[in-house]
């Protein structure tokens, strides 16, 4: 892939849903510095996030320049698109926080450091918070004219639910935002959703009128998923980058139960495998979809992008472990620490009977209903049918795992 031909790369990756006329010549001239910005009014990014910064990482990898823009302004203010409602108001300290936390999460996708394609990092709230009002209606507010504003898409959607001044203001500030990169890092493009087309639009718009230069816009497509349900979104809520918010467990876990429907996409956008090595796995998918393989190198290829090698590690085996027919004696002992935030852990004395472990783990009510359980055969120790205890059942000495059933599971470590 060349700084030439990166559009055609995301093209087909299907990052691309609308650009602005001549990007593609634009390219063509050599590198260009594209932003993308993002909103530190959560502590940490949600699976939404990875289209736009997968964006920026294949651009990155084009030959080109990336900016990531953190609203740490316009995060004071909150932006309209894709809300049905007016956002709560954060304070400066709880954004500060925020911003410093999806930074780090950046870091994984990015090479930041030095270079001509290295990745740059700046906050809005620098610019911003220095502009004057009077300045900036004078500088800039008078490009924009309310009639245009209104047909945006972004307001448009909201003018029955209600839009205060605060956040119909939001597409100035990011036009502005746009400008002031064309200025101080000669961006000439942004990207984002396709919700953010008329705040994209509105900031070339301005550059070209008060600076008389090119700029360009790009926008991805919403993900979608199959099955109709949200994308990122799960029974338990979001799906964030943060394994103190999500575990790197449930997010390997999100992917391996993707949709056959959704595997293919999902290959080209969020992984940085090359064609031809998507290609194969699709095709060995189309074969034989029942060994779910494509999920599986989908799934492996995504937590050991947001989480590292060792944590991915962990969750292939705590997944083998529990849905698989993987035996917990075959895996790491740092499986055991995957497993312990996803199933209930409880401490036992040594030389604890089955009937008593069974109950403190909460597998059973009572030592009865423990010895019945026992009695017909539906108890589990290390994934063998058991009736006791026995000293050489515990795996290094510390971890014990038990099942009821089919798929009702507790860990016991030794004190």
């Amino acid at each position: 892939m060349t700084t030439a031909n990166v559009l055609q790369e995301l093209e087909w990756r299907g990052f691309v849903q609308q650009a602005t006329p001549g990007l593609a010549a634009h390219f063509a001239k050599g590198q260009v510095t594209a932003y993308c910005g993002f909103d530190p009014t959560a502590p940490s990014l949600q699976l939404g996030n990875l289209m736009p910064l997968m964006l920026l990482a294949n651009l990155q990898r084009g030959g080109h320049r990336p900016i990531v823009l953190m609203g740490g302004g316009t995060g004071l203010i909150g932006d309209p698109s894709g809300k049905a409602g007016e956002r709560p108001l954060l304070s400066k300290e709880q954004i500060r926080e925020n911003l410093q936390r999806q930074r780090d999460q950046m870091a994984r996708f990015l090479e930041f450091g030095a270079g001509p394609t290295a990745a740059l990092l700046l906050d809005n709230a620098k610019w911003l918070g220095a502009q004057g009002l009077i300045d900036f209606l004078r500088d800039v507010g008078k490009h924009f004219t309310v009639n245009v504003m209104l047909q945006k898409e972004s307001v448009q959607a909201r003018l029955d639910a209600g839009l205060s001044f605060t956040e119909f203001s939001y597409m100035l500030l990011q036009a502005y935002d746009f400008l002031h990169l064309f200025r101080e890092r000669q961006c000439t493009l942004q990207v984002g959703g396709s919700d953010q087309w008329g705040n994209i639009t509105a900031g070339v718009d301005l550059i070209r009128r008060i600076e008389n230069a090119e700029a360009h816009g790009l926008v991805a497509p919403l993900v979608t998923m199959a099955s109709g349900k949200k994308f990122g979104k799960t029974e338990e809520g979001a799906i964030y980058l943060d394994p103190a918010m999500t575990s790197p467990y449930k997010l390997y876990q999100f992917w391996i139960n993707v949709d056959d429907r959704d595997v293919e996409s999902y290959l080209k956008l969020f992984t940085f495998m090359p064609r031809t090595e998507i290609e194969s796995v699709v095709q060995g998918h189309t074969q034989d979809p029942a060994r779910r393989e494509a999920q599986s190198r989908l799934a492996v290829a995504v937590t050991t992008l947001v989480h590292g090698k060792d944590a991915t590690s962990g969750a292939i085996a705590a997944s083998g472990i529990l849905f698989g027919n993987v035996s917990p004696r075959d895996v790491e002992a740092g499986a055991f620490d995957t497993l312990s935030q996803e199933i209930p852990t409880t401490t036992v004395a040594a030389g604890v009977a089955l009937v008593d472990a069974l109950v403190a783990s909460g597998l059973a009510a009572s030592k009865s209903e423990a010895r019945r359980g026992i009695e017909q055969g539906g108890i589990y120790v290390n994934q063998q049918r058991a009736s006791e205890i026995a000293e050489q059942d515990w795996i290094g000495g510390r971890h014990l795992l038990l099942r009821k059933g089919k798929k009702d599971y507790a860990l016991l470590k030794r004190t």
